[in-house]
């Protein structure tokens, strides 16, 4: 039994004309009726009661053709999603994102969704110790900060973006008060972050900055998570510094941003992914990354 055996059982089912499906088929009315007798000695039954004026469905014919047409269906549909997986325009991505960077991967993520909304997109956080994961296939993409990438001739990257550093405080603090602030403002300030581990790069950033204005950080904590941390700031355990991407991120509003003013400190992110990759619809995310990437002034009203 093939695919064509069934179709031109099924148009012969509809139409009771053998000559009829032949033209349908694209194919000798000699071919359909061999392909009916090969049909009816595959199941070992009689299909059609054959005349010189008509032609008639048989019970098991009748039986046999809503199985024959969603075999035919089946595999029509099965076609059409492989051919648009293999062209990209069906599909999944798996994108991970380092915590101190959302914005950007987020527009670009809400966008590809707009362009290709039959390509499901997987999001998963990054953290500090899994960078490795790039060579390991687990993710498609990863938006990571650009001194976070591995040293490896397997993976690509584009730089996609940079985000200033700001300090947060909460609102009864007097840093809180001020348009802006000057590192020897800080000396004295407590300090909470998110914790070297979860956000390497950040961590390095802002310790090189406290060094180069010969402070002491005096951090009473860290935490693995944006959220946490955020509450510390809230309750008054002390201030933090943060790329500008996660100055939003408290929804009660109860913590203020303020720009450093002595001191242009921003931390550079790329889009990495492996040399080896095979998804086929990964290319749609890449043009569209790129295509951001060299408009980030409009992306972010600048």
């Amino acid at each position: 039994m093939d695919i064509n055996q069934l179709k031109c059982f099924i148009s012969v089912a509809r139409t009771l004309n053998f000559s009829e499906a032949a033209r349908r088929n694209y194919v000798s009315q000699s071919t359909v009726s061999r392909y009916i007798i090969d049909l009816e000695k595959e199941f070992g039954v009689q299909l059609f009661i054959r005349s010189h004026r008509d032609v008639l469905l048989t019970n098991e014919g009748k039986t046999l053709l809503p199985y024959a047409i969603e075999i035919v269906e089946t595999l029509n549909k099965a076609t059409s999603i492989i051919k648009q997986m293999h062209d990209g325009g069906k599909g999944r991505i798996t994108v991970a994102c380092d915590q101190t960077s959302f914005s950007f991967p987020t527009k670009c993520i809400k966008e590809f969704r707009n362009r290709y909304p039959d390509i499901t997109v997987d999001v998963k956080e990054l953290d500090g110790s899994e960078n490795g994961n790039v060579l390991g296939g687990d993710y498609d993409f990863c938006f990571m900060p650009r001194d976070m990438l591995p040293e490896s001739s397997s993976v690509e990257s584009i730089v996609t973006h940079s985000e200033q550093l700001y300090v947060i405080a909460d609102k009864t603090n007097t840093a809180a008060k001020q348009k802006n602030i000057s590192m020897a403002d800080l000396a004295n300030e407590k300090l909470v972050l998110l914790s070297e581990n979860v956000s390497p790069i950040l961590y390095m950033e802002v310790m090189d900055l406290y060094r180069t204005f010969h402070i002491s950080p005096k951090i009473t904590n860290t935490f693995d998570d944006v959220k946490s941390m955020y509450m510390a700031v809230a309750a008054g355990m002390g201030i933090s510094i943060v790329p500008s991407s996660l100055l939003n991120f408290s929804s009660d509003k109860s913590c203020s941003s303020i720009p450093l003013s002595d001191a242009d400190t921003s931390i550079s992110y790329v889009m990495a992914w492996s040399k080896s990759a095979t998804n086929p619809v990964a290319k749609h995310f890449l043009e569209l990354v790129k295509e951001y990437a060299n408009d980030v002034d409009n992306i972010y009203g600048l």
